[in-house]
């Protein structure tokens, strides 16, 4: 089946709903090789997925997942979730994951979503744990963080346990050099179904039908943000400066390039625009500035930020980063009030009273 599949992409037409829920019960069935999916996923990738093809494989992934029991008081809240789709190759710290701690020191209900490391050094389950958050709540306790904390992490194999058949043909792409959909179905999977969602990807013309993927699910306010990272290009060894006019993106808001912005919100319509780092007092920087390590580094990382120490650059891609988040959870009314706020968090220290919070309720 998937190698009709295969044939049929490989000729540019692309997959109905009802092929994509062929194709997800094969993927996460048993009775396929590694091999053979990846095949397909390469196949999926290099056609280049639509609208409606990374809905339908959404909507079929969301209804097998496990759901935690929420109640109606967190349910009413504002609910959001943070992350790159990953992709971007080019090892920067995670961004996103200090981002969503600071967003909930704002107050605001966090419910991240995410898993180990597979394209990059450190997932945000693998630098949550570094920092001594714990990653693997049961449905209920994650529900109870959620509503008492303002923050639950939702350890993707815990609730996508179809997941494990699918994660050797992942890694195999990952190891061929090709990316999968599961980079853009990462943040649409979130079990705790979030209202508001920040989401960035590794190409500027992602942005639009990313975000119409989000629309289309139900989320109330949305953005999806690329970033360029100029004069960048990228040989078989990694990102390396090589040619001034070459151009790649972050899979985040970028203090060293303009940004593509697409947005939606419930009280105004669907937009997209062009967001240059120069509004903001952004200090010198190179993509070297904003790179990270292993999980152990990268949260070193953090809690230097979450503790004022560290001013720079990386300091600035996280304020910019928070300043959308809070803008999308409708704790701020523009990216200059969220920097300022974000700011203030980290330089009143509530940004790390936030982050021991967490760690000393997972060692309850």
């Amino acid at each position: 089946m998937l190698q009709r599949l295969v044939e049929q992409l490989t000729r540019g037409h692309a997959l109905s709903d009802e092929q994509v829920i062929l194709a997800v019960g094969h993927l996460v069935g048993e009775q396929v090789s590694a091999a053979g999916k990846a095949d397909f996923l390469g196949a999926l990738a290099t056609k280049g997925e639509t609208v409606g093809e990374i809905a339908a494989f959404a909507r079929e992934l969301r209804a097998r997942s496990v759901h935690p029991p929420l109640d109606p008081e967190t349910r009413s809240r504002e609910i959001l979730d943070v992350c790159g789709t990953g992709g971007d190759r080019l090892g920067t710290f995670n961004i996103s994951t200090t981002v969503a701690i600071i967003a909930a020191a704002a107050g605001v209900t966090v419910a991240k979503h995410g898993n180990r490391a597979i394209t990059s050094q450190a997932g945000s389950a693998d630098v949550l744990e570094a920092l001594g958050v714990k990653i693997d709540w049961e449905p209920d306790e994650a529900a109870r963080s959620l509503r008492e904390h303002q923050f639950a992490f939702f350890f993707a194999p815990k609730y996508h346990p179809a997941f494990k058949n699918i994660t050797p043909a992942r890694k195999l792409c990952a190891e061929r050099g090709q990316r999968t959909i599961f980079n853009f179905l990462g943040p649409l999977l979130n079990p705790a179904r979030p209202s508001a969602q920040l989401i960035g990807v590794p190409r500027a013309e992602l942005c639009e039908p990313i975000a119409r993927v989000l629309q289309s699910l139900g989320v109330r306010r949305g953005m999806v943000v690329s970033g360029q990272v100029p004069g960048f290009a990228f040989p078989v060894s990694g990102p390396k400066a090589d040619d001034p006019n070459a151009m790649t993106f972050l899979d985040e808001l970028s203090t060293l390039g303009d940004n593509t912005i697409a947005e939606f919100y419930q009280e105004h319509g669907f937009t997209i625009s062009n967001l240059s780092p120069e509004q903001f007092p952004l200090q010198p920087a190179v993509l070297a500035d904003l790179v990270g390590g292993d999980c152990e580094t990268n949260a070193a990382i953090i809690r230097r930020l979450l503790q004022n120490e560290d001013r720079g650059p990386k300091r600035d891609a996280v304020l910019l980063n928070t300043a959308a988040a809070l803008l999308v959870a409708g704790k701020a009314k523009s990216l200059v009030e969220g920097w300022e706020r974000a700011l203030a968090l980290v330089e009143s220290g509530q940004a790390e009273a936030k982050l021991r919070e967490l760690v000393a309720a997972s060692a309850a």
